[in-house]
């Protein structure tokens, strides 16, 4: 996965509704109106929109040498610098585990990560930062010890072992070594999954992180889709009550990677918010420019679903998030292709 940047002005776009213009009174641009506060687990519309509107996708911003899933960075301090002038507030993928789970046996990877975070809420306390968990579980996950809370959280005996990479794979065998082998896609409905990305999403909380990004989550429900997203449902309310009693402002915003547009379980939505790559077009007469165009391929806009948030209130569309996609580049550089 490589490290990327990307701001996005909610004053550009968050959402589009029927047409490919998007409505004044949806826009919400005034440094006046802006809010961010939040508690016990609510975030309003007017706030959601406040710090999306000030994103920016800084991957690994937490990350401390010898942690980091990219390779030696040596440019901390600029990032603070420029972080801080820009007037950033939502800091996406800030820290992630790209099938580097033996970090959580070092204290200094999550102890690092904190010293960062306040530093930057000295100089702003509303700074939300980004933890991401991936569509990634590898053998590496058999030498992460199984803390007793997580035992406690689920109503199960608290014993000695480590977690189980075969336990948290698709029985049918769906995405197994999807990666690679002994690296696949963790099936959500499995017991095993739900506590380790609870043990992550948990530890992430406790350093100051206010925001889980749960990668293609969709991926992850091969089996789970068939049940209403019932094990998603469960992750999520297991962490959003733990939340309320560890996250600084009680309330952690969860989103995924949602090619459909959201998950909605009876009128209401599984996730906060909805992120996707940005999908541009290309303009092939004009090398270097591009534009962000409903129903270009799979992009998102216009189509996110809608009902009642996590915080209880009502929308006809989810708010979204899109960002450059980390996925590479083209295989034929230079040269205009609208197909891909």
């Amino acid at each position: 996965m490589k490290r990327f940047v990307f701001i996005l002005p909610l004053c550009l776009f968050l959402f589009m509704c029927g047409n490919d213009k998007i409505p004044q009174d949806d826009i919400v641009c005034g440094p006046e109106e802006r809010s961010y506060e939040m508690n016990n687990g609510i975030i309003s519309r007017n706030v959601l929109e406040s710090y999306l509107s000030r994103s920016i996708t800084q991957a690994e911003f937490l990350t401390s040498e010898g942690f980091y899933n990219d390779g030696i960075y040596r440019y901390k301090e600029d990032d603070i610098r420029m972080l801080k002038n820009i007037g950033a507030k939502f800091i996406g993928r800030s820290i992630y585990s790209w099938d580097t789970p033996q970090n959580f046996n070092n204290p200094a990877f999550l102890a690092n990560a904190e010293r960062i975070i306040r530093e930057m809420h000295r100089d702003d306390p509303d700074i939300i930062f980004q933890a991401a968990i991936f569509e990634i579980v590898s053998t590496k996950v058999n030498s992460v010890a199984v803390p007793a809370w997580v035992f406690e959280e689920f109503g199960l005996a608290v014993e000695e072992r480590n977690f189980s990479y075969a336990d948290m794979l698709n029985p049918n065998g769906q995405f197994v070594d999807h990666w690679g082998s002994g690296a696949s896609v963790p099936d959500i409905s499995r017991l095993e999954t739900r506590m380790f990305f609870y043990f992550m999403a948990r530890e992430y909380m406790e350093i100051g992180i206010e925001a889980i990004h749960f990668g293609q989550v969709e991926l992850m429900a091969m089996t789970d889709k068939d049940n209403n997203y019932a094990a998603w449902d469960d992750l999520l309310t297991r962490v959003r009550e733990t939340a309320m009693d560890i996250a600084r402002r009680g309330t952690v915003l969860c989103d995924g990677h949602l090619p459909s547009g959201g998950i909605v379980v009876n009128g209401k939505l599984l996730f906060d918010f909805v992120s996707f790559p940005m999908r541009p077009k290309e303009i092939c007469q004009y090398p270097q420019k591009a534009e962000l165009k409903k129903y270009y391929l799979d992009a998102i806009y216009g189509r996110t679903k809608g009902g009642t948030t996590p915080s209880g209130w009502d929308c006809e569309h989810s708010l979204y998030l899109v960002e450059f996609d980390n996925f590479g580049i083209s295989d034929h550089p230079g040269s205009c292709n609208l197909a891909d």
